[in-house]
């Protein structure tokens, strides 16, 4: 699932820095629909990623996002591990029905190939939902986003008043 960027890895060095942004930084997508909330599964199965949805400790079969959303508010948080390539997971979240979140973990996406592997990734899902999609410093809020998707022009962004 990587493409090559429009980024290079020294010029945004401190945007996958697990000191300056946090460890697991979050990718948020707002304002989805149902209809997009299935796209990000069938995303997944349509381009071979391995997989492994949980609910709490349970590993079960891919649902669709329907059942996901229509369970129990008091339910664990299921989630949804997608290694696009090897040695790079992102890690769904389905906390609401109306975003699409993920984190990552900065330690898997050192260097140019890290870069690609995650810009290709995120405009996967981007282009897939025809969403912007913003990486944020992990458990800050979408204002603060470093770096984002933009559908309209089909580019990742970067934030230079950092």
């Amino acid at each position: 699932m990587g493409a090559v960027t429009d980024l290079l890895g020294g010029d945004v060095a401190d945007v996958f820095d697990p000191v300056a942004m946090g460890r697991l930084p979050d990718v948020w997508g707002p304002g989805v629909s149902a209809a997009d909330r299935q796209a990000l599964p069938d995303l997944v199965v349509a381009r071979g990623c391995w997989h492994e949805y949980a609910e709490g400790c349970r590993v079960l079969p891919l649902p669709t996002a329907a059942r996901v959303l229509s369970g129990p508010c008091d339910a664990e948080v299921p989630t949804l591990c997608v290694e696009p390539v090897p040695g790079f997971r992102a890690i769904f979240r389905f906390l609401s029905d109306e975003t699409i979140d993920f984190g990552i973990d900065l330690h898997e996406l050192q260097g140019q190939e890290g870069l690609d592997a995650f810009c290709g990734f995120l405009r996967a899902i981007g282009r897939r939902l025809d969403r912007t999609l913003f990486l944020c410093p992990e458990g800050a809020d979408v204002d603060l986003a470093i770096l984002w998707y933009e559908p309209g022009g089909d580019r990742i962004a970067v934030r230079h008043d950092r």
